[in-house]
């Protein structure tokens, strides 16, 4: 199984900036490796939104159209690490923020139901 644990959430200003960092651990048989990790986020009574995701092995990167610019997503395949940098913090990116992993290919990369694995998300909250 892949045990996923993010951190770097908190309460911010905006026009903030914070990096989420997710690292992943548990897998240690080629059944369950890890292809595809992706970030999620959240708001009470709202769908699970994708905001990035990356093709570890190629390192492709794919970000949502309306936070390009603001939003990056990188990763250290040596430590099973993912980060999210979020730049010019807005209070509507207020929100739980997942990662999650995928053991498969990923086609629709911004759709929850194609990454099997999750953390348990970290609370971002901008305000002032």
């Amino acid at each position: 199984q892949v045990h996923l644990v993010e951190s770097g959430g908190g309460s911010v200003p905006p026009g903030s900036s914070l990096r989420l960092s997710c690292v992943a651990s548990g897998y240690t048989s080629t059944t369950s490796k890890v292809i595809w990790m992706g970030w999620f986020r959240q708001v009470t009574g709202k769908e699970r939104e994708g905001i990035a995701a990356i093709d570890i092995g190629r390192d492709y990167k794919y970000l949502a159209s309306s936070l390009r610019g603001r939003f990056d997503i990188s990763q250290d395949n040596a430590q099973n690490m993912v980060y999210l940098q979020m730049n010019s913090l807005e209070s509507e990116d207020t929100a739980m923020y997942y990662c999650a992993a995928a053991s498969r290919w990923v086609y629709k990369w911004w759709s929850p139901e194609e990454f099997n694995y999750w953390g348990q998300g970290t609370q971002v909250t901008v305000t002032s």
